[in-house]
């Protein structure tokens, strides 16, 4: 008859740690081992790739350009304002000076030239770049330059957002000194450099040209 052999404890010394085993059993240290082996072997890769991130400097560029961008482009934006800016008020200042010589020269006076009339002979010196039924056409007369006003004027609105101003038409008399201003409400892009251009309120700016001469005997 056979009888049970008694468990004999079985003691192992693995990779410097000491194991037991019990009976026919799998060493209890080494299922252990196992779990922390394989749970090493699961964060290895994370670890590497978190550390590849760390290290890496391939997207430092993407970074720094999304940040410096928004100021950039900006920035970009505020030149090409002020550089359309400045060609238009040239143009304007241009059309201005043209428009004084037919008044200075007499032959306004002489072809008893209406309101609208002078502002149909200005349109074709300003249609590329303006809209002639907004160009405002202020001409006024003086009695010499001292007295003259040639600063911007101020611009109303009524209750539609329209200009409002009554704009003055007096071509004047031999030896007068006249004053010819165009103004126009001219489109800006507001922004963070929108204090570049000053705005009226309304995503416009104010531009003028202005002439100012004495009139020749005619």
């Amino acid at each position: 008859m056979l009888t049970e052999q008694p468990k004999i404890k079985v003691f192992q010394l693995v990779k410097g740690v000491e194991t037991r085993s019990v009976g026919r059993g799998r060493p209890a240290t080494l299922d252990t081992l196992g779990m922390l082996q394989n749970l090493a072997r699961c964060f290895r890769r994370p670890a590497k790739v978190l550390a590849g991130f760390l290290v890496a400097r391939c997207g430092a560029m993407a970074v720094e350009f999304a940040l410096v961008a928004p100021v950039f482009i900006a920035l970009l934006i505020a030149i090409f304002q002020v550089t359309i800016f400045l060609f238009a008020q040239q143009v304007l200042q241009n059309a201005a000076v043209s428009a004084g010589r037919l008044i200075m020269t007499g032959q306004v006076q002489n072809g008893n030239v209406t309101q609208s009339q002078f502002a149909a002979d200005v349109c074709p010196m300003v249609q590329t770049l303006f809209t002639c039924a907004n160009v405002m056409i202020n001409v006024q007369a003086y009695s010499g330059f001292s007295s003259a006003s040639t600063g911007e004027p101020t611009l109303t609105y009524n209750a539609n957002g329209t200009v409002s101003n009554t704009w003055a038409y007096d071509p004047g008399n031999p030896g007068q000194v006249m004053v010819v201003q165009l103004i126009y409400q001219w489109p800006i892009v507001s922004g963070p450099f929108g204090y570049v251009l000053s705005n009226l309120g309304n995503n416009k700016t104010e531009m003028m040209g202005v002439s100012a001469f004495r009139v020749e005997p005619y």
